[in-house]
């Protein structure tokens, strides 16, 4: 079987659809000698799949088409000639952004989440109309969508219309070869040389979003925390500058605690690994998330989660965190004073995180898409 991957809507690597796509693709070179994978990719982009590059076809796309609007108008007249001329039984998006009108194979999308119908202003008004409008006429015209929840089955189901039989679920999965629990100690020292983090520390490994990632109001939330326990305690920001970014660095700057809050921008994702097993908790306060990679990450390196159940949060992360509403800065504050003051607490959760982890791996994501293709391949 030829399946084909679009990959040009990963962001230069910093995204969470591209983590998706690189691990899923290394999960899919285990089948390479059953099927071939064509991967069209941005020209700058190509040294970010040296791993599968000598198992899959690479096709170049020219750097003048990675601005958003050319990238769709490629993606609606150049991409369906290039799926033709390799002869692909398949064609997979990962990403409901960049979605075909034209139908030269069978089509599969990977939709990751419906924020656009869930978050007000998550975007500015031209993805909002993208997202809501146009998306939802390009979703039927799929063979079928992957959702990477139940819960984003849901949303499919709900806002675009897709019925059932076209929608499957498939949660991603974890590299617990990357993600696993180590001696902290080690991790630490890392911590200390690489970002001067030498006191306890929470982390939110997620891009600089305002106002989906609710940042804002975990800042807030960490100003009384510290105000009233006088914790050494510090709050630690791991992600790039996104829309709505400058009301973070605000925030931030006004903070009474602002020595305390470090923003580390984006961090390289070999880093990641020593990162979460470093810090003291985690904490995710996402306003709506599809899957929530970060938390599923935490949790096998055997650091203790504090997580909003919103979106497919409370489907992933199970029993195994410690829950807040995301909306209620009290709500925030009682579970990080909780859990800085508490460490058999901490001992609990990690123990039940690295648990609720292991029902995540990358092997079986691939083995349920595999299926998938195999299902709608053009015979």
């Amino acid at each position: 079987m030829k399946i084909g991957l679009s990959t040009s809507v990963i962001q230069r690597g910093k995204t969470g659809i591209a983590q998706y796509s690189f691990a899923l693709l290394r999960a899919l070179m285990a089948h390479t000698s059953h099927h071939q994978f064509t991967l069209f990719v941005l020209e700058e982009d190509l040294p970010l799949f040296d791993f599968v590059a000598r198992q899959v076809k690479l096709v170049p796309v020219p750097e003048a088409f990675r601005p958003p609007v050319k990238n769709i108008l490629w993606h609606q007249t150049t991409l369906p000639g290039l799926a033709r001329e390799h002869k692909l039984d398949l064609l997979h998006i990962p990403s409901y952004r960049r979605l075909l009108w034209p139908r030269p194979c069978p089509l599969v999308a990977t939709i990751h989440d419906l924020a656009p119908f869930r978050v007000a202003n998550k975007y500015d008004w031209k993805r909002m109309f993208y997202g809501r409008v146009i998306v939802r006429h390009l979703a039927r015209r799929l063979d079928h969508v992957i959702a990477i929840s139940q819960n984003t089955a849901q949303d499919v189901r709900t806002f675009f219309a897709v019925s059932p039989n076209r929608i499957t679920a498939i949660h991603n999965g974890l590299e617990h070869h990357r993600f696993f629990p180590t001696a902290r100690a080690a991790a630490q020292a890392l911590a200390v040389e690489r970002h001067g983090l030498r006191q306890p520390f929470f982390l939110y490994i997620a891009r600089l979003e305002h106002p989906a990632k609710n940042h804002v109001r975990l800042i807030s939330a960490f100003n009384d925390f510290k105000r009233t326990t006088r914790s050494p305690w510090q709050l630690v920001l791991a992600g790039s500058d996104w829309h709505g970014a400058e009301f973070i660095h605000a925030a931030i700057h006004q903070s009474p605690f602002s020595a305390d809050i470090r923003p580390l921008g984006f961090v390289d994702d070999a880093h990641l690994p020593a990162l979460y097993q470093a810090a003291d908790a985690f904490v995710y306060p996402s306003l709506y998330e599809g899957f929530g990679m970060p938390p599923t990450e935490a949790m096998a390196c055997g650091c203790p989660v504090i997580c909003s159940a919103r979106g497919s949060l409370g489907e992933v992360v199970g029993n195994a965190a410690a829950i807040i509403n995301p909306e209620d800065i009290n709500s925030i504050t009682r579970q990080l004073t909780a859990l800085a003051g508490d460490d058999s607490l901490r001992q609990r959760l990690r123990l039940a995180g690295l648990i609720q982890a292991r029902n995540f791996t990358w092997e079986k994501t691939a083995a349920q898409t595999l299926q998938v293709y195999e299902r709608f391949a053009t015979n």
